[in-house]
């Protein structure tokens, strides 16, 4: 970008946006100025509730009016005042001028309809192209975000696709009409991180290529390093700070900021204090796990989702389990806590054998291994007090209800909970309070196994830090062995003691951290460590 010659795609000015009666606070986004140019990604940075995406959707014309009203301000498209568009003006606008790449292309594709007629359809509603130019502008624009196949791409369903190649269709199809202003909410949040690295890359190429302004929401810093021209970062509805990449980077002014960057989990491991004992609280010996089934008259795919695993865990250490979706990382964990029944192998608590035991001799070794999911709010009763989740198990093992609760009170403290909030419900909590409950849910178990599976990878970055100081705080306290599930390279360098890499159900590497990320052996190590988002940025030295 040619530094004052762009011109501004997208001004908004003075925005603010009502919320109902009753909220928490007056406003959605108050006062809200900030600019996109030409050839420009401007990332606009914050945590939940902070108000960027209420931003965004504004702009698209995407916000629920009944709830959320527009009250002051313009927002201004290549000059022209989307807010004062009638419905039917905004949706013509959406396509040929602007467009919206969404966090989950799941949900934002229509799951009955082949992809290449999604694309196709969109420029049925705005051009007047033929049939046939039609579906060579989709595959043209399926070769620019480059998806293998196109031809065969264009056929498939969503479902037939991965994580990573729905993405890319959305920014095909967001990119079909060549619109000047591109918006990306969190589009890369619920990506591997190898994919992330790809879907950043395309983004920057095609918005070099075609020169559109690109409004960029994350609330990674990773992210910010690696592609922003501009940073806006948000608070409350409001922008506290603004600048160019370099100055908030290395120079931020405002706390908020200092607060967001020093959140950040850097990709150097601290020094790690190693058990001196070697007693096993967990093991797994030659550990498999086959989905499908193949046998005379049956013909089917077998999926070998875990190879001959062997792992250690002792007491009062954490091992990192870290790869892709599909590296088997999550299977290993459901075996291990009997979730899933493996097809072969040994799983040993404290030396006994639990892989084949049966249910009812299962039951006495249940409370001794514990798990905490990666979504707090699914894995809460919402019909019940935290008090009531948290007391249930304890009680089903014969404690009696008044112990209970006063190790239910007790374990409130160490999560960093009032006790007098035992009587809430799971929506009166905000994300990182739910998963302090579902940490004091197992911990009430006094487990010798603690289980965390992707535990903090749906939290803001400041909430993600307080849930891992917790989370040493507690494997310190009770002398837990953790078994910490992750795709999460920064957070896994923190609070990891060692390291357990796998690909394809197979573990490809495993050593201390410090030593696995400091001189990674396999390939595969390598490209994960590669590609981190702001990996060259150690964010904990710039505050």
């Amino acid at each position: 970008m040619s530094e004052g010659k762009a011109k501004p795609v997208l001004e908004i000015n003075g925005l603010t946006v009502r919320l109902p009666e009753g909220a928490d606070r007056e406003f959605a986004i108050e006062d809200v100025t900030l600019s996109v140019s030409e050839g420009e990604i401007v990332c606009i940075v914050g945590e939940s509730g902070s108000g960027k995406s209420v931003t965004a959707f504004t702009v698209m014309g995407l916000i629920p009016k009944k709830d959320l009203t527009p009250v002051a301000g313009e927002v201004l498209l290549q000059g022209e005042d989307l807010l004062k568009k009638t419905d039917r003006q905004m949706r013509a606008m959406r396509g040929e001028n602007m467009a919206m790449v969404f966090q989950e292309p799941m949900t934002a594709l229509n799951p009955v309809m082949r992809v290449g007629d999604q694309i196709a359809e969109l420029l049925e509603i705005h051009t007047n192209m033929s049939g046939t130019a039609r579906k060579k502008r989709v595959i043209d624009a399926m070769k620019d975000v480059s998806l293998p196949d196109p031809n065969k791409m264009y056929l498939s369903y969503p479902h037939q696709l991965s994580g990573g190649q729905r993405q890319r269709i959305m920014i095909a199809m967001a990119l079909a009409l060549e619109p000047r202003l591109l918006i990306a909410d969190e589009p890369t949040t619920a990506l591997d991180v190898t994919t992330q690295a790809e879907v950043l890359e395309l983004i920057k190429d095609i918005q070099r290529r075609h020169g559109m302004g690109v409004m960029f929401i994350t609330h990674d810093f990773g992210v910010v390093a690696d592609i922003a021209d501009r940073v806006v970062v948000m608070q409350n509805g409001k922008i506290v700070e603004q600048g160019t990449r370099d100055e908030i980077i290395a120079a931020p002014k405002h706390p908020y900021t200092k607060m967001l960057i020093g959140s950040v989990p850097s990709l150097t491991p601290p020094a790690h204090s190693h058990p001196e004992t070697d007693d096993a609280a967990l093991k797994t010996h030659g550990l498999n796990m086959v989905y499908g089934r193949h046998g005379f008259l049956q013909k089917g795919r077998l999926v070998h989702a875990a190879q001959d695993v062997e792992l250690v865990v002792r007491r009062g250490e954490t091992l990192g389990v870290v790869g892709e979706s599909g590296s088997g990382k999550s299977t290993v964990a459901r075996c291990i806590v009997r979730l899933i029944d493996p097809t072969s192998g040994d799983i040993d608590i404290e030396g006994v054998n639990i892989a084949t035991m049966p249910e009812r001799e299962l039951r006495a070794f249940r409370q001794q291994i514990q798990i905490v999911f990666q979504d707090p709010y699914r894995s809460l009763n919402p019909r019940r007090t935290v008090g009531q989740s948290i007391v249930e198990g304890p009680m089903n093992y014969g404690l009696g209800a008044d112990e209970a609760r006063v190790r239910a009170e007790e374990l409130m403290r160490v999560v960093g909970l009032a006790p007098e909030a035992l009587d809430r419900f799971p929506h009166q909590f905000s994300g990182g309070q739910r998963q302090r409950v579902c940490i004091a849910r197992a911990l009430a178990m006094e487990p010798k196994v603690l289980i965390a599976d992707e535990a903090v990878s749906a939290l803001d970055v400041s909430v993600q830090a307080q849930v891992l100081r917790l989370l040493r705080d507690v494997r310190e306290r009770y002398d837990l062995a953790m078994l910490f599930i992750t795709h999460d390279l920064r957070v896994a360098a923190q609070i990891c003691d060692r390291i357990m890499v796998m690909q394809h159900g197979v573990v490809v590497e495993e050593g201390r951290t410090e030593e696995v990320y400091a001189n990674p052996q396999h390939p595969y190590t390598q490209s994960l460590l590669a590609a981190a988002p702001g990996r060259d940025v150690d964010f904990a030295q710039l505050v």
